[in-house]
């Protein structure tokens, strides 16, 4: 089996400075689409090499996407300070103005985990995303500001047993929408999906390939 590329190391402009990246393509084939994918909180050592960040860009580049993560401001080489979700979401914003530069004119998706997860959400009616994973969303984040409900496909999956965000306010928080997103419960499954990823990475890809190719 062919090996994909080795990620590209890079640096993105930011609004307080360089954001630092790594993007990833589907072997010689251009992409089909692309993705931005958000780490979880970079004040309890998220950063994009976060596993399930890795496992959402590996996902997203077996179904031929470019998968772009970065870290936010003030992680590893990123420029800048952490911002309490104002400044990281504008970070998204900058990732995806890079990556559709890159790639002009194909669809654009937005990932993540935990924390990262609900910047994507808050970034997605803003760049108009073509779709939306969101794992593990830190919904606290998002509840006490004005509604949020991006007008896309959108796929929510959560570990049941989910020490740091809990699972039943996320259920709260789906049934608070309407039609709302597509939930995917992981039973016996911790907040990291220790020992789940694989299967993370399958159900990601599936609902994915599925959304890309409607009509």
């Amino acid at each position: 089996m062919a090996q994909s590329p080795r990620p590209e190391a890079l640096f993105i402009d930011g609004p307080v400075g360089r954001l630092e990246g790594l993007l990833e393509l589907p072997g010689d084939a251009a992409p089909r689409a692309a993705a931005v994918i958000c780490h979880p909180h970079p004040l309890h050592g998220g950063t994009m090499q976060n596993k399930v960040a890795h496992t959402l860009s590996r996902a997203f580049v077996a179904q031929k996407f470019a998968a772009l993560r970065f870290n936010f401001r003030g992680v590893g080489k990123s420029e800048g300070e952490f911002d309490d979700g104002a400044g990281e979401r504008v970070d998204v914003l900058a990732a995806v103005d890079f990556l559709q530069a890159r790639f002009p004119g194909i669809p654009m998706w937005l990932g993540g985990f935990s924390f990262g997860a609900a910047m994507a959400v808050r970034a997605a009616d803003e760049v108009n995303a073509a779709g939306l994973v969101s794992v593990a969303p830190a919904a606290f984040r998002l509840t006490d500001l004005e509604p949020v409900q991006p007008v896309c496909p959108w796929l929510i999956v959560h570990g049941e047993n989910d020490e740091l965000v809990d699972i039943d306010d996320t259920i709260e928080w789906v049934n608070s929408m309407a039609p709302g997103p597509e939930l995917c419960v992981f039973p016996d499954t911790t907040h990291f999906f220790h020992g789940k990823l694989i299967r993370l990475r399958e159900v990601v890809g599936i609902f994915v390939d599925k959304h890309t190719n409607e009509p």
